[in-house]
């Protein structure tokens, strides 16, 4: 038994020997480890094993350039972006303005009181700056039906506004204000200049003030298109507008806005889109061109000085064919043209022997299909004062008179 325990004992105190050994020997095998790969780290760093080395500096980075084994510093700066739209929205923004339509609401209001509150708002274009007085051009149907209107600039002032004129037609609208807060005027281009796929941005006050100044991008999609306007909402076709297309965004609240090219001038006026469900991306603006004279003539005169004939119209086409025949006695050919409901006294119309029931067929040898037709050629081809030949049918017999425009009233 003595020789067991003493074996035993032996061999224990062997072991632990050994154990102490192989611990300090990790222990020191660690330690010089480590520093050796501290001490290795940026001679490796040039030698581009380690690919990056992370600077003390947040704004900093040390890239290793494993060509050269040279460092560079990059750093995170911003930079300036300045493209042919940034200068173009730069130029034009700050004259695209909102316009809100200001409204009396009815004494039946729950306070026993009349009171004025926004009905709408739209935008609008600053075009002329002349001493203390600017000038604004919007479209007819924002500002239709308001007691007051204010201008809203794109620092959030607000200026009061006077309406000089409005015309349903073309639909557009000249507004007044005080010039001493206006430090853009907008350019006008040309319109008939322009191409098919041509770069353009739109600048307005979509969905009001929360987003004035938004500034949306497209192209020309369409040149000289014709659009079906019915202007006494009675369901007939009153007038064809004549518009640019262009997929650039225009939602509510751009109408009366700029359309500009990418040198910043307004080569149109936002005025619709076409928003069926099935439709995206056909928004539609008066060209700059057509828009011109309108704009002089509001402005001076308050309204649009057009040819006056001094009649009330209704298209053959609209009129059913027994009334065709018994009524206006047209031959059964003649299945077109514009028939004379009234002739109004010492009119134009009068004075060169035009009646009632009349069919007008032509106008200085152009045919005329319908009411569209004969305003086209009355308000786009003539002036007041000139001649207008017409071709007329009276109980079937076609008649020829000549009459001399005057500028009173709108057919």
């Amino acid at each position: 038994m003595g020789y067991y325990d003493d074996h035993t004992q032996g061999r224990y105190r062997e072991q632990r020997g050994k154990r102490g050994s192989v611990f300090l020997a990790s222990l020191a095998g660690a330690i010089i480890g480590a520093i050796i790969v501290i001490l290795a780290i940026p001679t490796l760093a040039k030698q581009g094993i380690l690919p990056y080395k992370l600077a003390t500096d947040q704004n900093q980075a040390v890239e290793t350039n494993n060509n050269d084994n040279q460092q560079n510093v990059v750093e995170k700066v911003s930079y300036d972006v300045n493209t042919n739209t940034t200068k173009a929205v730069e130029k034009t923004g700050a004259a695209v303005v909102g316009i809100n339509n200001i409204q009396s609401s009815s004494f039946w209001s729950d306070n026993g009181d009349s009171s004025e509150e926004a009905a709408g708002t739209g935008s609008g274009v600053i075009y002329k700056k002349a001493g203390n007085k600017a000038y604004v051009v919007t479209n007819h149907h924002v500002v239709e039906g308001a007691t007051k209107l204010e201008v809203s600039l794109d620092d959030g002032t607000k200026i009061p506004a006077k309406l000089l004129g409005s015309d349903v037609w073309t639909d557009l609208a000249v507004l007044e204000i005080d010039s001493s807060k206006i430090k853009k005027v907008a350019e006008f281009g040309n319109s008939d200049s322009l191409k098919m796929g041509e770069p353009v941005i739109a600048i307005g006050n979509p969905l009001g003030a929360t987003f004035s100044g938004s500034v949306t991008q497209g192209i020309i999609s369409g040149l000289k298109r014709t659009i079906p306007v019915d202007i006494n909402q009675d369901g007939v076709v009153d007038w064809q507008s004549e518009v640019l297309q262009t997929d650039a965004a225009i939602n509510p609240g751009n109408s009366g806005g700029a359309l500009i090219n990418m040198a910043g001038q307004v080569i149109g006026i936002n005025s619709m889109k076409i928003s069926q469900e099935a439709v995206e991306g056909i928004g539609l603006s008066i060209p700059i061109n057509s828009a011109k004279p309108i704009i002089d003539d509001l402005e001076q005169f308050g309204v649009v000085k057009r040819p006056y004939m001094g009649v009330d119209l209704k298209s053959v086409s609209e009129i059913p064919a027994y009334y065709q025949e018994e009524s206006l006695k047209l031959p059964r050919d003649v299945n077109y043209g514009v028939a004379l409901r009234q002739v109004m006294p010492n009119s134009p119309a009068s004075q060169a022997g035009l009646q009632e029931l009349d069919v007008i067929v032509e106008m200085d040898g152009e045919k005329i299909n319908d009411v569209i037709d004969l305003r086209k050629h009355l308000y786009q081809k003539k002036k007041i004062g000139e001649k207008l030949k017409v071709k007329y049918y009276r109980q079937g017999k076609l008649k020829e008179t000549t009459l001399t425009l005057s500028g009173e009233k709108l057919e």
